[in-house]
């Protein structure tokens, strides 16, 4: 924390700092005695306050957060830390290291492990827990790789190219004998026959051809490499063809498919939105549907199945044992294959084939048969006639032929009497399950029928007008009362009074149809809706017959009383 200082103070410490800037003083020293350079400015170099800071330091200005340096950190292969000479609690039973279990050892297994003879005990591996902290460093691919290993692999390819350039220079200055040889042979053979000049040089191979035994070296490709000395031309071996485009830029698209640089493969379609016609590359995923793929799919494929089925088998658990169960169901498959395909061709033919000679089809015999003029064998044996239906064929278990039995106007089978072709024969029982069904059925169907007679003649009884006849006889039409009905008196009395005003009030209407009231058989009070049999009775007294003669009081008696 800085203190307060007076204008001398500030005066000197100005001076001196210009000092150092000018390089008349030296520098100041940090804490660390380190120089700070008098060039940094004062707010900089100045520490915050709450640091509590008594001398000048640049420790502020330094990166606080802690560095993670794991990129070089990886497990410590095959490292041992303890022999131990007995066998141990919790060890592994059969190599005696406490570094796994008997289910992880990798130790050949033993005839009696190290828990029961307690020697031979195995040392305890490095068990490390590697806790990789940076972005990078979780995402390095490279991380624990050794470049010593690689290094024998340059080296071991640096050995192959040498012999093979060795073996090169070889072949040259062979063939190059083999040619001087040849021109010598040709020299002398030309001037020992006809003295003619022959050209050396014309008989040896074609400089500007290739033969065959020779590498074309279209593999290497002549690269100069630019020095500030000068240049020089190197033999650089070509990783790719050069004419096709890389794969990681056939879509330039950052959400395409992903390039692994590594391995340098790109698994996923960069185009596939493209035609097939239109584009050369798919994706490196094809390779998985090639070759034993689909074979072995099937084989997954059959596994579950069985599995689901019942079947104990598993392809990792038992390959062999599914293996084997998959070619018998491939065997099986293909055998009843063939032969429904057999049984098609027998029954059908195959119109694919060549039809057969015509003279076969004439063929002669030597069975001899007589006829009379009218077409019977008189002589040999009679020749049974062919339809074109199929006799004597027996199927689903029946003991009879199709259209052995007739009934009711349907063919069926003798053996159980059943109408239904594909029915399965069912013997004596089907018969009488037959004979059963069909008394049921009569029973049913005259059951049935006096149900339909009992419902219409409830029908017919309770129409509106059965039931009008039935509330209103005696009432509306000219039958008599029934003899135990007994007419109330008084209420006869009272219709007749009604019937009497009613007329009254007709014949001072004049005769008059407006003012005559509607007559109606609604409810009156009383509780009936209909006319009662008192009523009726009083309309019956006040009702006149013209055509009875001796309804008129006196009529044909001329003032005499019958008696």
């Amino acid at each position: 924390m800085t203190s307060f200082k007076s204008s001398d103070e500030m005066r000197r410490a100005k001076e001196l700092e210009e000092a150092r800037k000018a390089g008349l003083a030296p520098a100041e020293l940090d804490e660390e005695g380190k120089e700070i350079n008098p060039h940094i400015p004062q707010y900089m170099s100045t520490a915050p306050w709450y640091l509590n800071s008594d001398k000048p330091t640049l420790k502020h200005q330094r990166n606080w957060k802690q560095q993670m340096e794991d990129s070089s950190q990886w497990y410590d292969r095959g490292a041992k830390v303890f022999q131990a000479t007995k066998y141990r609690k919790g060890a592994c039973e059969n190599c005696g290291s406490m570094s796994h279990k008997l289910a992880d050892c990798l130790e050949r297994p033993r005839a009696k492990g190290a828990k029961f003879t307690g020697k031979h005990i195995a040392a305890d591996d490095k068990i490390q827990e590697l806790q990789l902290a940076g972005w990078d460093s979780k995402r390095d691919r490279y991380n624990g790789y050794d470049t010593k290993e690689y290094a024998k692999v340059v080296e071991r390819y640096e050995q192959v190219e040498a012999i093979r350039q060795e073996l090169k220079g070889r072949e040259q200055v062979e063939a190059l004998y083999q040619q001087g040889k040849e021109a010598e042979a040709a020299a002398a053979a030309a001037a020992a026959g006809n003295g003619a000049a022959a050209d050396g040089s014309g008989q040896g191979p074609d400089d500007a051809k290739i033969a065959d035994d020779e590498d074309a070296a279209f593999g290497e490709v002549k690269k100069r490499v630019r020095t500030t000395a000068g240049g020089s031309t190197g033999s650089v071996r070509n990783l790719r063809i050069r004419e096709d485009t890389a794969k990681y830029l056939l879509n330039l698209d950052a959400n395409s498919a992903h390039y692994d640089p590594k391995s340098r493969s790109m698994r996923e379609d960069p185009n596939p939105n493209r035609p097939a016609n239109e584009k050369t590359f798919f994706g490196d995923n094809f390779v998985r549907n090639s070759g034993d793929y689909t074979t072995w799919q099937a084989l997954n494929l059959h596994s579950m199945q069985a599995f689901d089925k019942g079947t104990e088998v598993h392809v990792q658990a038992l390959p062999s044992l599914a293996e084997v169960m998959y070619q018998q169901y491939r065997s099986k498959k293909e055998a009843m294959s063939s032969s429904s395909k057999q049984e098609v061709l027998a029954k059908y033919g195959n119109s694919a084939q060549k039809a057969p000679d015509e003279s076969l089809l004439l063929g002669q015999t030597e069975a001899y048969v007589e006829y009379d003029r009218t077409g019977r064998v008189i002589k040999g044996q009679e020749v049974k006639k062919r339809s074109r239906y199929e006799e004597d064929v027996l199927i689903n278990n029946h003991t009879a032929v199709w259209g052995s039995w007739w009934s009711d106007g349907a063919w069926g089978y003798a053996c159980c009497r059943s109408c239904v072709k594909n029915s399965y024969c069912t013997g004596k029982a089907g018969e009488k399950a037959i004979v059963e069904s069909g008394a049921q059925m009569v029973k049913n169907l005259e059951a049935k029928a006096a149900r339909a007679a009992e419902e219409a003649e409830a029908r017919a009884k309770s129409t509106l007008s059965n039931k009008h006849l039935e509330k209103g006889d005696g009432v509306w039409g000219d039958a008599a009362p029934a003899a135990d009905e007994e007419l109330d008196p008084e209420k006869v009395k009272a219709a007749l009074k009604k019937l009497e005003k009613e007329q009254r009030e007709a014949e001072a209407a004049g005769g008059d149809e407006r003012k005559r009231k509607f007559n109606s058989v609604a409810d009156d009070g009383d509780g009936q809706g209909s006319v009662s049999a008192e009523e009726m009775e009083a309309f019956r007294l006040m009702k006149r017959r013209a055509e009875d003669p001796a309804a008129a009081f006196g009529a044909g008696t001329d003032g005499y009383d019958m008696l």
